[in-house]
């Protein structure tokens, strides 16, 4: 019988993945390897976006001079 976790393949294999950890040094060697996986993406994609002409210098100073705190109301 099938049991059903609401949880598709990939997901099921990296808790199975996860059940094999037995140290925090483990844990975190596994930590940094999907933090760098994800990195790798985010920088292919950057690239992929500046190769399209989608992303230039101007909308990266645009970003850093973006005001992005939630403005705060005091109660007077």
């Amino acid at each position: 019988m099938e049991q059903v976790t609401g949880l598709n393949a990939a997901q099921m294999e990296f808790l199975q993945l996860l059940g094999r950890i037995k140290t925090e040094e483990e844990l975190n060697e596994l930590r940094k390897v999907v933090c760098d996986y994800y990195a790798r993406k985010i920088d292919e994609e950057m690239d992929q976006l500046w190769a399209e002409g989608k992303w230039d210098n101007e909308k990266n100073e645009a970003i850093l001079k973006e005001h992005l705190r939630t403005p705060y109301k005091y109660a007077k």
